[in-house]
């Protein structure tokens, strides 16, 4: 049996999800902060402090994934809706496809990294430039660029697109 709703109730629902996960990100962000604060706090300020990357790299996906499922969620509207053109709905697509292209890549990236003997990394691939945070305190310029070979090898980039960044 199918339900069939009016364009205007798929909108509002559509944006009703969207408010939600929006204010899921931030009461995730907000935890999560308290937790980086109160850790920190706990350990005599210490930010180094191995609790408070993994709590970094945990945030950073949190909000990541967050931002990537309302970005499906608004394609998705928009390939649904009846009121979308044929060229909205297949450039919908194309974006949806160009996202999971995306995700996968970011992974693959990241596993590769963790791979080379680095604690943990995050990589987010946006237009024109690539950015690397990698869970170490300092990097060595024979590390940056190691991981920077990394990316430009799997992406077919320009070595000058890719942002390299040391945190704990």
């Amino acid at each position: 049996m199918k339900i069939k709703m009016k364009a205007k109730t798929k909108k509002i629902l559509v944006l009703s999800v969207m408010v939600v996960l929006l204010v899921t990100t931030g009461v995730l962000n907000f935890v999560l902060n308290d937790k980086l604060t109160g850790s920190a706090n706990n350990a005599g300020n210490n930010v180094n402090s191995p609790t408070v990357t993994q709590t970094f790299f945990a945030a950073a996906r949190s909000d990541r994934d967050a931002t990537r499922e309302s970005e499906f969620l608004w394609l998705d509207a928009i390939v649904k809706s009846e009121a979308s053109s044929e060229s909205a709905k297949t450039e919908a697509e194309a974006q949806k496809m160009m996202l999971i292209k995306r995700m996968e890549k970011e992974n693959a990236l990241e596993t590769t990294i963790k791979g080379k003997g680095f604690e943990d990394a995050i990589v987010t691939i946006g237009d024109g430039v690539i950015s690397v945070v990698v869970g170490k305190a300092e990097l060595s310029g024979a590390e940056a660029n190691q991981i920077q070979a990394a990316v430009v090898s799997e992406m077919a980039c320009d070595p000058n697109d890719v942002k390299v960044i040391a945190y704990v």
